[in-house]
């Protein structure tokens, strides 16, 4: 099995060391040396592997260089063949902006298991294990999915909290959900911890949908499926760019609604290591020469859904 627990430990290496390079740049208003830190110390990791890896989620193509390109082979060879997922620094902005969530993410899976998609858009839906399968759907109205969650959770409609990303494409949504009274928790960026929102009472969340990034997708829904949830994304391929890189990558029907288990097959590993302070997990803590990092750890393969902490010592 290539998902052992070596392989978790150096995955959680990784994430944590990407998070740790770019945290120097908290509060600096540079978003875009954060994520070049985050990428260059996330690709450098990797590549220390004893495995053969290539990136199917990513940040664009090989031209969109530093970013973690869709289609790069990363890993120094091995026997351990893997399917990878990154966004090596989810909330570029709320490192420039020294506010709470960003984090170092990343999701593995072995070769052929994580679906591969063109970086677009992505209609989500995503609601907790205690939530009906049938009971929520893409395909359904607003009104329907509210209706159906409150009643599968024996709330008052009023007490349905709905997650969502605070954006103009929003408006309408906002409009009605604040019309059938459901609270809402409204985030500026963000979306893996946001669907993640889902998994635990503590966030007081019972559903996250609408319009985010197809990566943000993949990637939360890698740590979904250890917890058990509910998963449904859509890709949205408005544009000629994006319909032809779909059918190049053998997307046949564009409007195709995708389940969890076809977005993720089989076990995976997914990391997310806080940048700053966030929902999920702690941000980074300096103290003297010692780096401390928190990490939200899943593998569906051992039922594993933890927090790790760790402690580096900063090169002086």
């Amino acid at each position: 099995m290539a998902l052992n627990k070596e392989l978790i430990d150096q995955i959680i290496t990784v994430t944590s060391k990407a998070a740790i390079s770019c945290h120097k740049f908290v509060g600096k208003n540079d978003k875009k040396s954060a994520d070049k830190a985050a990428t260059d110390t996330m690709r450098n990791e990797i590549n220390k592997l004893k495995l053969n890896g290539e990136v199917v989620i990513g940040e664009g193509e090989l031209d969109e260089a530093p970013m973690l390109y869709i289609g790069e082979k990363l890993g120094s060879g091995g026997n351990i063949n893997i399917d990878i997922a990154v966004d090596p620094l989810e909330g570029t902005n709320f490192v420039a902006k020294n506010l709470p969530g960003a984090l170092s993410v990343i999701s593995v899976a072995e070769k052929g298991n994580l679906f591969n998609a063109p970086e677009t858009y992505m209609d989500k839906l995503a609601v907790s294990k205690k939530v009906p399968y049938d009971a929520t759907d893409l395909d359904f109205s607003l009104e329907k999915n509210i209706k159906n969650l409150a009643d599968s959770l024996n709330k008052d409609i009023s007490n349905i909290t709905a997650c969502l990303l605070d954006r103009p494409r929003h408006f309408e949504i906002i409009k009605k959900l604040k019309n059938m009274n459901v609270n809402t928790k409204l985030i500026s960026d963000g979306d893996v911890s946001g669907a993640l929102m889902v998994t635990d009472d503590k966030y007081n969340v019972d559903i996250f949908l609408g319009v985010g990034g197809g990566p943000e997708g993949v990637l939360a829904a890698s740590a979904i499926d250890a917890y058990g949830c509910k998963f449904q994304g859509r890709f949205i391929f408005d544009n000629e760019r994006h319909i032809s890189r779909a059918k190049k990558m053998g997307i046949q029907d564009l409007k195709k609604k995708y389940d969890l288990k076809e977005i993720i097959k089989g076990d995976s590993i997914f990391c997310a290591t806080g940048v700053t302070d966030g929902d999920l997990v702690k941000g980074i803590n300096v103290k003297d020469n010692k780096c401390f990092t928190e990490t939200l750890v899943t593998h569906k393969g051992s039922n594993m859904c933890k927090i790790v902490s760790r402690q580096d010592t900063i090169k002086t």
